[in-house]
């Protein structure tokens, strides 16, 4: 194959995805480093692979290649003629080591930075010279070799990409491997990147020469290497999303470096990924293979590098309709990303989105008169998202269902509003409806993921029908969940604001995690060390901290579903003007934080503590701020009969379903926009980023 050939549609990244929070920010800032500072050279090789012969079909690892080359290119500056891609039959054992020696080996000089990316299936293979009972390996597009007496396969030892990685001449060597190695007898819900292992079949018996030619030679460079599971038996799964499927790995991971801008000088522990796969369904821990995990990295930045919710890819005969692409936007607000949402270019001039397919988007420039050139190649930022009114929370049933399973569950689904049915994997979904493994079974809702959503369950032997209407209660919440999580915009909020979760203590408050507007705030910003992980024991008591440093007054509201997933908010009640009878109602009353004031919520004493209770579970809390008062909310919050007794901290939601509509209200009254736009007000919330930000936390109760 002629080396032209394998130029085209990519770019490869990485970051960091540590066990620890302190390991994702030194090594994701370590890799931006290598990303964003000027070298001689910015080589990436970059494969994915979806297609291979008799084993069923991948569908998000050219989407994965696709992320990664714009990424690289966009927001990096790397060049495309030094991205190397291959994909599908193009990706064999043979060729995509020569890939490696030709493209990056023979070219790469002290210096330069070098990214290398695989998104494919993984599997485990016997080695008769190796002590080891199986070895982590690559599966390539030519997957084995045609033999009479044994089954050859042809993959590559993940020993062996080590040791090229290791070969070259440079020490900026990073590597993303979206794939996993071990595959489950039984897989529920989002496809697993890995194949079952066997310890019949053999190593291609060049594999194991070359494996021992590299093994001679100087290996100088000491490469980062991040893998998208950390536990040897955790899979890497992807998911279909809005027009397109993607690797959840690779997708959280170039999301997160298109809109955030790692500090310069400080260890801001930012647990984006996990939480952001939390959001994607799955549990799965990207793991960092390299012995430099206690190296710190500083001036990381170029000058005037910003984040971004995409890129001007494409400018049309008119001068005025531009191709967007559009990676940097949070996975879960892109579905639902609508038309006459806006953005600003750098030189100040908005685009209005006219349509959206997956990725990619169309816009025109909103004034023509007097606007600067457009070029392909500028950052776009969001200034106004636009969502629609009518979501749905959408339930995918399990392909392990029988016929008249599906058929009566959708029968049963389709008696909740704004609840529909799908089959997983023919349409994007929230959850997944399906049995749960053991004998005699049981019905039950999961996440995407296949992990079991508490107090779901059916009774054995019970017909589909009964466990699916004793959902009602939890689906209403987990809309609820659903629409405040499309509020968040941490990235691109132009209000300045920090918030810390922290746990209380006699001695000193300790930091669970930190979340900052990070468009807004000076990379020299100082803080104070956090936890190793977002890990909160039961029985602690727990505080925000919010720090409004804008120049207005904002309101705040915090909703979050607990550790059985039920929803929750933070109260701040009303001190009553006379003493409390037994027909006196507790009320609510608006939290506000003054221009440059800091708030404790609740405030430390024992009286409003607020304390973890269990079961050990994982707790998600959105933290919501607003230049407007939450009257809607505060309105609907307080048709709830409260008693005296009820004066918490953190209440219940007893309607959770009208309190996540009435804070997009909220939020939409506080756009000045909404009146300038008031044609499409009716049918869509109008959101300025001037006016709200929306901070999410996530935390792991032990």
């Amino acid at each position: 194959m002629k080396r032209r050939t394998f130029l085209h549609r990519i770019g490869s990244i990485l970051a960091v995805l540590g066990v620890t929070e302190a390991e994702w920010l030194t090594l994701g800032n370590r890799y931006y480093q290598a990303l964003a500072q000027p070298s001689p050279r910015k080589l990436a090789l970059l494969i994915g692979i979806n297609q291979y012969p008799q084993i069923s079909a991948l569908s998000g690892c050219l989407t994965d290649v696709e992320l990664q080359r714009e990424l690289l290119i966009h927001r990096f500056g790397f060049k495309g003629s030094d991205i190397l891609t291959l994909t599908e039959e193009e990706a064999s054992r043979e060729l995509i080591e020569t890939a490696f020696l030709d493209h990056l080996g023979k070219q790469a000089r002290p210096g330069d930075v070098v990214v290398f990316h695989f998104s494919g299936y993984g599997s485990r293979v016997k080695l008769e010279t190796s002590p080891e009972p199986m070895q982590n390996a690559l599966v390539p597009a030519n997957v084995s070799q045609k033999s009479q007496d044994e089954k050859i396969v042809n993959y590559i030892l993940e020993e062996t990409l080590l040791l090229l990685l290791r070969s070259l001449p440079t020490h900026q060597v990073t590597a993303v491997l979206d794939t996993s190695y071990y595959a489950s007898s039984t897989v529920l819900g989002l496809k697993i990147r890995a194949l079952q292992e066997s310890v019949e079949v053999k190593l291609a018996a060049e594999e194991l020469d070359f494996l021992k030619q590299l093994k001679t030679q100087n290996l100088p460079s000491t490469p980062i290497v991040l893998a998208a599971t950390s536990n040897p038996k955790q899979s890497a799964r992807e998911r279909l999303f809005s027009g397109f499927s993607a690797g959840l790995f690779t997708y959280a991971l170039t999301q997160y470096l298109w809109e955030f801008t790692p500090a310069t000088t400080t260890q801001v522990a930012f647990p984006h990924l996990e939480n952001s796969l939390s959001k994607l369904g799955s549990k799965q821990q990207p793991a960092l293979l390299t012995n430099k995990k206690n190296e710190h990295i500083t001036s990381l930045l170029l000058d005037g590098m910003i984040g971004a919710e995409g890129a001007v890819t494409a400018i049309e005969e008119d001068g005025k309709t531009v191709h967007l692409w559009l990676a940097g936007l949070p996975p879960q607000v892109l579905l639902y990303y609508g038309v006459n949402s806006r953005f600003t270019l750098a030189t100040t001039e908005q685009l209005v989105l006219r349509s959206r397919t997956g990725l990619t988007a169309k816009a025109q420039i909103s004034q023509i008169e007097g606007a600067s050139s457009l070029q392909v190649g500028q950052l776009v930022q969001e200034a106004v998202r636009v969502l629609p009114r009518n979501i749905n929370l959408t339930i995918a049933l399990d392909t392990g269902l029988e016929r008249i399973e599906r058929v009566d569950a959708t029968s049963a689904f389709a008696a909740f509003s704004r609840v529909s049915t799908v089959i997983i994997g023919e349409k994007p979904a929230d959850y997944l409806f399906a049995k749960l493994e053991e004998i005699p079974s049981r019905y039950g809702l999961f996440s995407l993921g296949g992990e079991l959503i508490p107090n779901t369950t059916g009774e054995v032997g019970e017909a589909v029908k009964l466990p699916v209407q004793r959902l009602a209660p939890k689906l209403s919440t987990l809309l609820a969940a659903k629409l405040w999580r499309l509020t968040e915009n941490q990235g691109s909020s132009r209000l300045t604001l920090k918030a810390t979760l922290e746990i209380i203590s006699d001695i000193s408050p300790r930091l669970v995690m930190q979340r900052e507007t990070v468009r807004t705030f000076k990379t020299e910003t100082s803080i104070k060390k956090s936890l190793p992980t977002p890990i909160v024991p039961i029985g602690s008591r727990m505080q925000y901290r919010v720090e409004n440093q804008s120049d207005r007054p904002v309101y705040l509201i915090l909703l979050g579903l607990n550790n059985n997933h039920t929803a929750v908010a933070f109260s701040s009640w009303e001190t009553p003007q006379e003493p409390n009878t037994a027909d006196t109602k507790p009320l609510l009353e608006q939290v506000v934080i003054a221009p440059g004031e800091t708030l404790a919520l609740p405030q430390t004493n024992a009286a409003s503590a607020w304390v973890i209770s269990g079961p050990a579970f994982f707790c998600e809390q959105q933290l919501i701020l607003s230049t407007a008062p939450f009257s809607t909310t505060l309105a609907v919050l307080n048709t709830a009969k409260y008693s005296t007794a009820d004066q918490q901290p953190i209440v219940p939601l007893s309607n959770p379903l009208d309190v996540a509509q009435a804070l997009l209200q909220d939020l939409h009254n506080a756009s000045a926009l909404k009146t300038e736009m008031n044609s499409i007000a009716a049918d869509s919330y109008i959101l300025d980023v001037n006016n709200w930000a929306s901070l999410s936390f996530s935390f792991q109760v032990v």
